[in-house]
């Protein structure tokens, strides 16, 4: 006869405790992964047809801050870089380019960032701006 104490149980993991803490961080990623977009900071000028920034990885922002300064995403790139920046990161990738300009940057200085946006061969560009302020709600 075999004695109950003789036959030995097969230890198990449970899983359960780290299926559950891996669903929460995963849960946790997903909330914080669109509050982690970074850029520059612009004041976006203001119009009545505001499309939104679609938030795909397809597309690139080129932004112009209100000192003159030329950004693609978060990182800053020289004038004389610009076309050939452009042409390896937007032309060839076939990627959709957004041109965010800040309010208070001259006139002359977007139609050079223009001017070396066609150069590099990108014929589609979206303009990002903002709602214009409804009555009743005050600006930042």
């Amino acid at each position: 006869m075999e004695n109950r104490n003789s036959r030995r149980s097969i230890p198990g993991i449970n899983i359960t405790p780290l299926v559950d803490v891996m669903m929460v961080l995963l849960c946790i990623v997903f909330v914080t992964a669109p509050l982690m977009t970074q850029g520059v900071e612009v004041e976006l000028p203001q119009t009545r047809t505001v499309a939104a920034l679609p938030t795909d990885s397809e597309h690139l922002v080129l932004s112009i801050d209100k000192t003159g300064r030329v950004f693609i995403e978060e990182y800053e790139v020289k004038m004389e870089e610009l076309k050939e920046r452009l042409e390896s990161l937007v032309a060839k990738q076939k990627k959709a380019l957004y041109l965010k300009a800040d309010a208070q940057v001259p006139y002359g200085s977007v139609v050079r960032v223009m001017g070396e946006i066609k150069a590099a061969g990108i014929d589609k560009l979206g303009m990002v701006a903002e709602e214009p302020e409804t009555k009743g709600k005050k600006r930042k």
